[in-house]
């Protein structure tokens, strides 16, 4: 079976384009920090109290809250 090299380019006479220096990136929105354990815990107790104080769905609860303060909805 034959190679194709034709294309293969190698050593110093290769060319690349330049590298982007750090002043033409384009910068990355800084992702914005989650809620913490204890505003989740704070929204899920909240959400519990709602349901009218009714055990059994904690992780439930944990997650609706987590969901919510994440979409920024409360």
């Amino acid at each position: 079976m034959a190679r194709h090299t034709a294309n293969k380019q190698t050593g110093p006479s290769s060319t690349r384009a330049p590298a982007p220096s750090s002043e033409s990136k384009a910068r990355a929105p800084e992702p914005r920090p989650g809620p913490t354990n204890e505003q989740i815990a704070r929204r899920a107790y909240e959400i519990f109290l709602a349901r009218g104080g009714m055990h059994g769905n904690s992780d439930q609860d944990w997650y609706q809250a987590e969901r919510e303060l994440r979409l920024g909805r409360q």
